[in-house]
């Protein structure tokens, strides 16, 4: 008799601390597979998305004068960047420009950030309704004064820390 007592209390001992085991690893497995979804996700997007920027320019004439092209007043600097990825990115005043004279560059914020200070930039679609897979996105760096002649860098990153660079002269 003493014997079925104790057997039917290690089976109730064993059941119990199973089902423990059991709610005490199954929320971690859980998590577990939702940030290995989750990462999986980030790295398919990231290899999905890539871009080129691919034309820099500055309101510099042959001379090293300012020629204000568009008429507004500021000295900008005009950068053609296409989403060569196959997938649209979205959020692009999120994006991070770096730009200045090679050596010697600064981030730039984006012009609903910058609080009307200068340098900042705008951006607008060319050829799409959004920055979708083959469209170009212009981005206009605004200064309040002309910059000198010289060799300038210029980096993008998307939201994603998608990145591109560039150095041309003006």
């Amino acid at each position: 008799m003493d014997k079925a007592i104790i057997t039917t209390l290690l089976i109730v001992i064993s059941m119990v601390t199973g089902v423990l085991l059991f709610n005490a690893a199954y929320p971690a497995v859980i998590e577990s597979s939702d940030a290995m979804a989750s990462m999986t996700n980030r790295a398919d997007e990231r290899l999905q998305s890539q871009i080129a920027i691919i034309h820099a320019t500055g309101e510099l004439d042959s001379t090293g004068w300012w020629q204000d092209t568009n008429s507004n007043g500021q000295f900008d600097v005009f950068v053609w960047v296409k989403n060569v990825g196959s997938t649209r990115i979205t959020a692009i005043e999120q994006t991070d420009l770096f730009f200045g004279p090679e050596g010697n560059f600064t981030r730039i914020p984006h012009q609903s950030q910058a609080g009307g200070a200068y340098p900042n930039w705008d951006w607008q679609v060319e050829n799409a309704a959004d920055w979708s897979p083959t469209a170009t996105l212009k981005i206009t760096i605004h200064y309040g004064a002309p910059l000198a002649t010289g060799r300038y860098f210029l980096k993008t990153t998307t939201p994603n820390a998608i990145s591109d660079d560039h150095f041309f002269s003006m």
